[in-house]
């Protein structure tokens, strides 16, 4: 499988994960919740709702602009499946070929099979509520707000039948720590491009977990040298780890990015995020250009990142000036996404700044 040359350059910086707003919840016995939010009690208001275009009104409790509702209330509209397991305080949301697990005792989030970051809990008059934006843009939908009308709109996204599961590698020993999870594609029609793409991803998957394991030697024989002279010193072990987020899947398109993660015993990891976008009749990558559709596609996301960055008030400590030809991007529902590596023209605390060119500017 051909693939474009990336800036694949490791950007030091420390994972910022952003907690999306506007929740959900599920109905569970008192006193289980032990990581879960338990100040004073939140009002619970009367919120109007279209959820596949079927109106009905929900009580919500917002919580710092994050709008929180009782998934009870969305499971008939929705199709999505819960389940409280009491004796091991989990929570289980099924549906749309995902599975999303909350534990509710250290607020541990599993999406399937891998763990993701997320916001902590909220245990109200014996419900668990969780963010609603968090849980069904996992889930494969689109979550909108009506200024006009105040409702919440709800709409599910129409999906590739097909499954991305996460596969684990890990290994403890030697002096240093490694735990990647690396994408699978389940149950496409396709087997020969669902193996294709599969057997590309495990390769780059191997090929990266070979350069941070070498990197990580060095550490690791500079920690022993430190240790064979003074075996009481303090040393801290490197570690690598990949985590991947599905972006896309639509129309006969894949796209998703893994960030992979590599400490060295400083103050801040490294991390790279490497992203691809498969084309399913094939199982081939697509480029951006062949994403964008259009022969001016760089002056047209040029233009748009230069918009965004005067509206967002970016602190650029290094002017933008153009993207390359082949630019690193991933798709999203709303548009192609042009990212800046951590570093690279921002402070690492504007972490990785994304620029969404919607797919109307290349028509």
């Amino acid at each position: 499988m051909n693939t474009n040359k990336k800036r694949n350059k490791l950007i030091v910086t420390a994972i910022m994960t952003a907690l999306l707003v506007s929740p959900m919840a599920y109905s569970v016995s008192e006193g289980h919740a032990v990581a879960a939010t338990s100040v004073s009690k939140y009002k619970v208001n009367t919120q109007p709702f279209s959820i596949e275009g079927k109106k009905s009104s929900i009580g919500t409790i917002n919580k710092n602009g994050s709008t929180y509702i009782a998934l009870r209330n969305l499971n008939t509209a929705l199709g999505l499946t819960t389940n409280f397991n009491k004796a091991i305080q989990l929570v289980s949301v099924s549906g749309n070929g995902r599975s999303l697990e909350v534990n509710l005792v250290n607020n541990a989030i599993n999406l399937n099979g891998q763990p993701v970051i997320g916001p902590q809990v909220i245990l109200q008059d014996n419900t668990t509520y969780l963010p609603l934006r968090f849980l069904l843009e996992r889930m494969g939908y689109v979550i909108s707000y009506q200024n006009s009308t105040k409702e919440v709109s709800i709409q599910g996204i129409k999906e590739n039948d097909l499954q991305v599961k996460a596969e684990e590698i890990g290994a403890d020993g030697d002096g240093k720590s490694l735990l990647v999870y690396y994408p699978v594609i389940k149950g496409y029609g396709n087997e020969k491009v669902q193996h294709k793409i599969n057997t590309f991803l495990k390769q780059e998957t191997d090929k990266r977990i070979m350069a941070g394991s070498k990197e990580m030697d060095a550490v690791v024989k500079a920690n022993n040298q430190l240790l064979a002279k003074n075996p009481k010193a303090a040393v801290r072990l490197p570690s690598f780890d990949g985590r991947f987020t599905v972006t896309y899947n639509e129309n006969g398109k894949l796209s998703l990015y893994v960030d992979y993660y590599l400490y060295m015993g400083g103050a801040h990891g490294i991390t790279a995020r490497i992203p691809y976008t498969f084309d399913l009749t094939t199982g081939d990558l697509i480029s951006l250009k062949d994403a964008a559709g259009n022969a001016d596609y760089v002056s047209i996301i040029n233009s748009q990142i230069q918009k965004q960055i005067s509206s967002r008030n970016l602190d650029m400590y290094i002017p933008f000036k153009t993207i390359e030809a082949d630019r690193d991007y991933y798709l999203s529902h709303d548009g192609i996404v042009v990212y800046f590596t951590e570093y690279e023209y921002t402070s690492y605390s504007e972490g990785m700044p994304q620029f969404v060119i919607p797919y109307s500017k290349f028509k």
